[in-house]
């Protein structure tokens, strides 16, 4: 497919939502585990072909995949004490120690290795969706007010200071929005 001189005019294809902040191509899963504690429903686990090994499909995709458990991961997928307490979750992701794991990330499907974390959803005074803000706090809107709520934040809550994630959704807050 070309973009110019072929079959699709540049002005056809979408462009990414407006980005402030840093650069969203440096991402680094901070192993929170929010993202997957909802995901029970997109990866079924169709049927288990080894102690370590499950044919799986991915939902969304109607994609089958093999999910291997990751080797260094086999001693926290033992214990299903967590799935069974958490039945919306990802079966695959398991606490270890502090954080949440995903144990088949070498052979997770592709929805899980483009996912990038969301921290906070964000709605505006009339409660309508406007605005997510990334793990690395970088806000992804088409909503300019939000835009430049958000680039305020940023001046006055520098990412260095402590809680700076907690203080910018207290900041947004305050100005009327709602943040989830």
């Amino acid at each position: 497919m070309q973009r110019n001189g072929g079959h699709l005019p540049a002005k056809s294809i979408p462009g990414p939502p407006v980005l402030c902040g840093k650069d969203p191509m440096v991402f680094t899963c901070r192993q929170c585990g929010e993202c997957c504690m909802h995901l029970g429903d997109y990866i079924v686990i169709e049927r288990q072909l080894g102690p370590f090994e499950f044919a799986c499909e991915s939902v969304s995709t109607g994609t089958p995949f093999t999910a291997c458990i990751d080797e260094d991961k086999l001693d926290i997928f033992s214990d299903c004490t967590f799935p069974d307490a958490h039945p919306h979750a990802c079966r695959f992701l398991r606490p270890d120690g502090k954080l949440l794991r995903c144990t088949i990330h070498r052979d997770s499907p592709a929805q899980c290795k483009f996912y990038r974390c969301v921290v906070m959803r964000i709605s505006d005074p009339d409660g309508k969706f406007c605005g997510t803000v990334t793990g690395t706090l970088n806000l992804h809107s088409e909503n300019a007010q939000l835009r430049a709520l958000w680039e305020r934040a940023e001046n006055e809550i520098p990412e260095s200071c402590p809680n700076a994630e907690e203080r910018r959704a207290e900041f947004l807050t305050s100005h009327g929005y709602r943040v989830e």
